[in-house]
């Protein structure tokens, strides 16, 4: 009875180990797509003020979605490259992301919530304007475990002046 008794108590440790390593497990499952996320808005705050144009294509899907403020939804990886194209022909971005928010949601899906601070330099006059926005970024895991820009849309947080 006592053997039997020390065999069950081994068994339900061993049970309760498993667990705790398998919910350790999706931790820091959850804690290296928390990171690589990270990475993939610190790596567009680094290309977006390089005005690098094929390194911020590296960074979203091939489907994804551009939703720029006052402009029409930018959709697929041509008119992407064509917004952005045209965007650093005309200004100069210096910016600073704040990552307020970052939610895996599982299924290879995440969202990032973002507000930044920082100055456009418009290149025909060489005025500066500050500007402050928040930022909405849907990530989505690709097939090779790299997350990319699915969706990303910002619009200002600054009254216009009228």
């Amino acid at each position: 009875m006592v053997k039997l008794n020390r065999l069950w108590r081994a068994g339900a440790l061993i049970c309760v180990l498993s667990m705790v390593v398998a919910v350790n497990a999706v931790h820091a499952d959850t804690n290296t797509d928390r990171d690589r996320i990270v990475a993939v808005l610190k790596n567009y705050e680094r290309v977006l003020n390089a005005s690098d144009v094929p390194g911020v294509l590296k960074l979203y899907a091939p489907d994804s979605v551009f939703m720029p403020q006052y402009s029409p939804s930018q959709v697929g990886t041509l008119a992407i490259r064509r917004a952005y194209t045209n965007a650093f022909k005309t200004i100069d971005i210096d910016v600073k992301f704040e990552i307020v928010e970052v939610r895996v949601l599982g299924n290879g899906w995440a969202f990032v919530r973002t507000n930044s601070i920082g100055t456009v330099k418009i290149l025909a006059t060489g005025a500066l304007k500050h500007g402050r926005n928040q930022e909405l970024f849907v990530l989505q895991k690709q097939k090779n475990g790299a997350w990319k820009i699915a969706r990303y849309a910002f619009s200002s947080t600054a009254r216009p002046k009228t």
